[in-house]
This record gives structure tokens, sequence and C-alpha cells, in this order.
């Protein structure tokens, strides 16, 4: 399936661009590549928030931190929040519930248990990195 929509949890976007041969890189490469990723302003914010402390520096300059994301805004696509949803017992991962279904995700991607026992959630396939290449991997 190519031109799937996907929104990316924060934490499987750090681990990809922190840890470049990771399984988590691997499933943000091939959404890239067979997809478009989906990202709002919250997430975004968030994305910022966390990749500007300074306990990633010994991973990661700040220069490589600052050009991925601004390779992200420039390929993801940015969508208003029209619905706000509260379902997740995480109130801080609504925002993740919120870009997918005002965005019409077809996966958000996540290892994030409070958002994983929810799958699936209306149309939206919430899926781990592991189970989303081994889909990919049969197509």
């Amino acid at each position: 399936m190519n031109n799937f929509r996907i929104v990316i949890d924060t934490n499987v976007v750090i681990s990809a661009l922190i840890f470049g041969s990771s399984s988590s890189m691997k499933a943000f490469t091939l959404a890239k590549l067979r997809g478009t990723i989906l990202i709002s302003n919250d997430v975004l914010s968030e994305l910022i928030n966390v990749l500007s402390r300074s306990k990633f520096d010994r991973y990661i300059t700040s220069e490589i931190r600052e050009d991925f994301l601004a390779g992200l805004m420039l390929e993801a696509e940015i969508v208003p929040i029209t619905e706000k949803i509260t379902a997740c017992r995480d109130p801080k991962d609504n925002k993740f519930l919120e870009l997918a279904i005002s965005s019409y995700a077809d996966y958000l991607l996540t290892g994030d248990q409070d958002l994983l026992v929810l799958h699936p959630f209306r149309n939206l396939q919430i899926i781990t990195v592991s189970n989303f290449l081994n889909y990919f991997d049969n197509k």
C-alpha cells in the first residue's frame, strides 16, 4: 500500500533521529518514501521542545537536530486540528489522536502503551514500529 497517511509519535521520531540504524529509522524512512507524514503545530512544538534538550547533545549535534526539524517541516503535511479528543488515559497523548483524526490518517506509529491500548481507534490503525515494518515488508 503506497500513499498512506501516517502520524508518528514523538518518541519514535526521536529514536529514529538518534539511532540511525534502528527499526524506528527504518519505519520513519519507509513512511517518508511510501506515505505522507502528518504533523500538527502541537506535535511540532513538542518535537522542537524535546529535541532542544541538552541531554541529546551526546548523541547528535544541535545542528543536525535543527536540520532534521527543518526538513520534516518541509516534507510533512501540516494539518490543522479540527476535533478535540480526550480518549487517551494520558492527556498529553491526545494530540496524536487529534492529529490522526483531523488528517484522516491511516496509521499512528507509536510505542506508547497509552495509545496502543486504543487500537483500533475509529478507522485509525495504532501500531508499533515492528508491526508497521512487518506489514510493509510483506507488501
